[in-house]
């Protein structure tokens, strides 16, 4: 199984909203699980991450939350309903997994897009490294780019918005 393979297993997770897959294959053993945002147990800290791990299960009806937990995400609603209301117009590039992003294919290259380039389907728009391999992210949109959301070098999270797109 090879990484893109692997990747569309995650995506596929995503769309379904599906909290686990496990593959086997002779010795080979892939489990995906996908985090979610609940209170962590009171003697574990968590950061909350949306990024499956590989196993194929239909989600379980999330279990209540104490009344704590749902205020911090509330307060962070509250506070960012503005930049939704003027991005909410445009499509977003988001990252398909976990790494570092990268605008370049190296420190001396030109970025693969920039704020007002036009991009296809298909079209280079970033480097994200994961665990040592440089994966070339490409558009899965028509459009021009009207924001970068991500500065070079920095870590990205799956799903996480990189480009807003305009069309």
């Amino acid at each position: 199984m090879d990484f893109n393979q692997i990747q569309e297993l995650i995506r596929m997770m995503s769309k379904y909203k599906l909290t686990e897959f496990i593959l086997k294959e002779g010795e080979f053993k892939l489990v995906i699980r996908n985090q979610t945002h609940e209170a962590p147990p009171p003697a574990q800290v968590m950061v909350p991450m949306q990024q499956p791990m590989v196993s194929m299960a239909p989600s379980a009806p999330a279990p209540a939350a104490p009344a704590p937990a749902p205020a911090a995400p509330a307060k962070t609603e509250a506070a960012a309903p503005a930049p939704a209301d003027d991005d909410s117009k445009y499509k977003q590039i988001k990252s398909p997994m976990v790494g570092t992003f990268y605008r370049s294919g190296g420190p001396d290259k030109p970025p693969f897009v920039k704020v007002g380039d036009t991009v296809e389907v298909g079209s280079k728009v970033c480097i994200i490294e994961a665990m040592k391999l440089f994966n070339e992210i490409e558009s899965e949109i028509k459009g021009k780019i009207v924001k970068v959301l991500v500065e070079d070098a920095s870590p990205v999270e799956y799903d996480q918005p990189l480009f807003l797109v305009e069309g």
